[in-house]
């Protein structure tokens, strides 16, 4: 009898001491940057249900911030604090590269792919056709820290013979988001854009002029797709948790329904070599990773 107590005590002690981690696992709280790939209350409207999602499975209070520029990405992280952030591949790689962050996982598309692609497109009824067209026009590009939205329109250019876009082009501006560099060229505020191709097709499934009135005249290789990285402080049990949440999103039907509504298949899991491609584009633009600050 006193030896089956002794057991039931060690068991019950055992159990709390079991359980005081997940007490303070609870307790934490993770902050999580956004880049703003869209208007900044449509990129809160479409993570909010995420960031629920992964706060309840976690038992992590996951909170969101929107980081209101591309190219103070980098500075930002540090200043505020932040345990991670949904970077598009340009930034991604510039976090990875000052910051030492860890890719954990990237959402798959309705397409089935983890990648992206920069389209630079014109107006449907517009003369141009190639960059010797483009002299003398207005150009909306979304951000210099911003692959698909500025890179590989710098690498298309130079790869052409335009090595100074002050002197090639009329104009040029940063729109801040992608959409609004789509629309600005819908508009007719600027003759060409550069911008993200699921953006772009987003809206124009949505939006039946941007289809009919918007022709794209070249596109880039895949990129990463935006991918949530963490910074190497967070405890690796936190780590793994959010990660193998979002591995197994698609799986559970709660998941699925978040997943619809966010606009992807899956999470897939991320790691550093997916962001080569990037590489290779900055070295394309003639641009060095490890000191571009992306600020206008």
């Amino acid at each position: 009898m006193f030896n089956e107590m002794k057991f039931i005590l060690n068991f019950i002690l055992l159990f709390f001491v079991l359980l005081k981690p997940l007490e303070v696992f609870a307790e934490e709280e993770i902050l999580l940057g956004l880049i703003p790939e869209q208007n900044i209350f449509k990129q809160m409207d479409r993570y909010k249900p995420l960031a629920a999602y992964l706060s309840e499975k976690a038992g992590v209070n996951v909170r969101l911030t929107i980081l209101s520029r591309y190219g103070d990405i980098v500075e930002r992280f540090i200043s505020r604090g932040l345990d991670g952030a949904f970077f598009d591949s340009l930034t991604g790689m510039m976090a990875i590269t000052r910051l030492g962050v860890e890719p954990a996982a990237r959402h798959t598309n309705p397409d089935g792919k983890a990648t992206v692609r920069s389209y630079i497109f014109v107006r449907a009824d517009s003369k141009i056709n190639s960059v010797k067209d483009m002299k003398g026009k207005k150009v909306a590009f979304v951000d210099r820290a911003t692959a698909t939205g500025y890179l590989f329109a710098i690498a298309f250019l130079r790869e052409n013979g335009v090595s100074d876009i002050d002197r090639y082009f009329n104009e040029y501006y940063f729109t801040g988001s992608h959409d609004s560099a789509i629309y600005a060229v819908l508009d007719n505020r600027a003759d060409i854009g550069s911008a993200q191709d699921t953006i772009f097709n987003m809206l124009a499934s949505r939006d039946i002029t941007i289809k009919k009135e918007l022709r794209v005249i070249a596109q880039s290789e895949e990129l990463p797709e935006t991918t949530l990285c963490l910074r190497k402080g967070i405890p690796s049990q936190i780590k793994k948790r959010l990660t193998g949440i979002l591995l197994g999103m698609n799986e559970d039907p709660a998941g699925r329904e978040i997943l619809k509504k966010f606009g992807a298949l899956k999470f897939v899991e991320a790691e550093v070599k997916d962001f080569n491609p990037v590489f290779s584009l900055a070295r394309r633009a003639q641009i060095n990773i490890r000191e571009y600050k992306g600020t206008r």
